[in-house]
């Protein structure tokens, strides 16, 4: 999660969530209560009134015990826009945690390092159907030829991230529907969103240009939604 100020964001969300992942994975009952208070903890103990990223990580051990861990990292610097490219392998579809963000996401980890090792800041995951699911390391938008903002459903085996959610409870319209390769390479605007970087127009993929090679009004729009908790 994002420290801002000393303050983690959208701090209660991030507690249900993980409160709420940890049930369905069978790891144990987390107390809300208890999560926010290691947050606000760790962020202070870490970062005092600055900037910075948490990451906690519930698991079991062989005993049945339930573990939280919380380790704070630097915030590397915000880029304004992003390039990506299409990840050399397919997302693997839907999962039995589908929806839980787990800590093992190996192909996620790999297809973000082929992007880096292009020069790229993302990398665009497509399913062995040709279905856009999700970014390396964030959930997408995609602003169609027709105009229309939509982003794949979660049915496709992307990780319900806090920051999309807040998107569709805050911009009314927004849909949930299958995008194609064709469809993404006639798009106006491709968005990738997390909860740390918040919105982030990519305006390149693989090497071409999104539309003009712009951020467009919907990136812009994304992010201000994003901009309270």
């Amino acid at each position: 999660m994002r420290v801002r100020a000393g303050r983690p964001r959208f701090a209660e969300r991030h507690a249900q969530r993980l409160r709420r992942n940890a049930r369905a994975l069978r790891i144990g009952d987390l107390h809300e209560a208890s999560l926010l208070r290691a947050f606000a903890e760790l962020a202070s103990a870490a970062f005092g009134d600055t900037d910075g990223i948490l990451r906690f990580q519930a698991s079991r051990d062989g005993e049945g015990r339930t573990h939280v861990v919380g380790v704070p990292r630097a915030l590397e610097a915000d880029r304004s826009e992003w390039s990506a490219i299409v990840a050399p392998f397919s997302h693997e579809g839907f999962t039995p945690y589908g929806g839980c963000k787990v800590s093992s996401r190996l192909f996620h980890a790999l297809a973000y390092e082929a992007a880096c090792d292009a020069g790229g800041d993302e990398a665009v995951l497509f399913d062995a159907a040709g279905r856009l699911v999700e970014g390396s390391r964030s959930n997408l938008f995609v602003v169609a030829a027709s105009g229309e903002l939509a982003t794949p459903p979660l049915e496709r085996g992307a990780v319900d991230g806090i920051a999309r959610g807040v998107i569709l409870e805050r911009i009314a319209g927004v849909a949930e529907a299958d995008v194609g390769r064709a469809e993404l390479a006639a798009a106006r605007e491709l968005i990738a969103v997390n909860a740390v970087r918040g919105a982030c127009p990519i305006t390149a993929l693989d090497g071409r240009p999104v539309a003009d090679g712009r951020p467009g009004p919907w990136a812009e729009r994304l992010d201000e939604a994003l901009a309270k908790d």
